[in-house]
């Protein structure tokens, strides 16, 4: 595929009011959100889960793209239809989750390496031809006061360049998230430097690496104190000092920027978007790709009672039109009460 159709895929992921909905959790995720909810998981239940999302009257104004896991891709509604072709219908752009996991790092303590890359090529060519247009790769960094290791954002940042370069390769947009986890008694500033530590080393791969950056996206942690941090940085202060680091250290040849929502509520992931947001111009579109953020309520009120389909449907609307709001800046909390 052409840079040019990489370039129109990647902007019309990140199109104004629009994000993406997060649908790749493994088998083991989907097991505890289904074990909150007291229902087992088994494939009939996560396809009957995954189709209340994807048939979600509405949905799409606020969705453009649905990250799907390899299970998921290969099913199809009630009637057939195969996911991937009854997301295209409602002009859903469809991915895939293709990274097989975050596993310990040779050589260091503590830290990961995701991997993935052997026989990639050969995945990316079975997805194209099922429908995918894009693709997620997850490398993860650990805050103490010693890590992340120079290690440890190389080898993430190396394998990051080589799953996007081969994405490009065979005609995906790559999406590719260095995700610093927050968990801990860190500060936000501690967050932002290992932040910037994580995408300095990943857009130096991607260069070294022939990667076309308006053909990609960026899914970045924002800013935060650590989950266990005795004082807790204001929406504020996420906002500007996670806006701080990414006009250092993101080139303004990325299209856009997919926030995951890491542990943060469903009301903070949105209201933090929305601050961002009113502080442009930006070089970049910000946008979503949240999962837990986007699916909590509605996984909730269905509950896996086919009855409560509708239930659970209109959670996951009104979840994607506030984060389509986010998008302008136009959200506000009072917007949580309304129906």
């Amino acid at each position: 595929m052409d840079r040019a159709t990489l370039s129109q895929i990647a902007a019309a992921i990140v199109a104004p009011g629009k994000g993406i909905l997060a649908a790749d959790e493994s088998g083991g995720t989907i097991k505890k959100r289904f074990d909150s909810i007291n229902v087992e998981s088994t494939e009939e239940n996560r396809r009957a889960y995954r189709q209340m999302l994807f048939t979600t009257p509405g949905a799409a104004d606020h969705v453009s793209g649905v990250i799907l896991f390899d299970e998921t891709i290969r099913q199809s509604d009630d009637s057939g239809t195969p996911f991937p072709k009854l997301l295209e219908s409602q002009g859903v752009i469809p991915g895939i989750k293709v990274d097989t996991g975050a596993k310990p790092l040779a050589g260091s303590d503590g830290e990961t390496v995701t991997e993935g890359l052997d026989g990639l090529r050969e995945r990316l060519a079975e997805y194209h031809a099922l429908g995918a247009r894009f693709a997620k790769w997850r490398a993860t960094y650990t805050i103490t006061d010693a890590l992340p290791s120079p290690y440890c954002y190389d080898v993430n940042a190396h394998a990051l360049a080589r799953y996007a370069a081969l994405c490009q390769e065979a005609g995906i947009v790559p999406i590719v998230e260095p995700e610093v986890l927050m968990d801990g008694t860190h500060t936000i500033h501690r967050a932002a430097e290992v932040t910037a530590s994580a995408l300095e080393a990943l857009y130096r791969a991607l260069y070294d690496q022939h990667v076309y950056l308006p053909g990609t996206l960026l899914k970045p942690n924002m800013c935060l104190s650590g989950y266990g941090a005795a004082e807790q940085a204001s929406d504020h202060e996420v906002a500007d000092t996670t806006l701080g680091v990414f006009k250092y250290c993101v080139p303004a040849a990325v299209p856009g920027i997919v926030f995951l929502s890491g542990g943060q509520s469903d009301e903070q992931a949105t209201a933090r978007l929305n601050l961002m947001n009113q502080r442009g111009p930006l070089p970049w579109q910000l946008s979503f790709s949240y999962g837990r953020a986007l699916q909590a309520p509605a996984l909730k009120a269905w509950g896996g009672d086919p009855a409560k389909l509708t239930d659970g449907q209109a959670a996951y609307a009104k979840r994607a039109r506030l984060n389509g709001l986010a998008r302008s800046g136009d959200y506000t909390p009072e917007m949580e009460s309304a129906a």
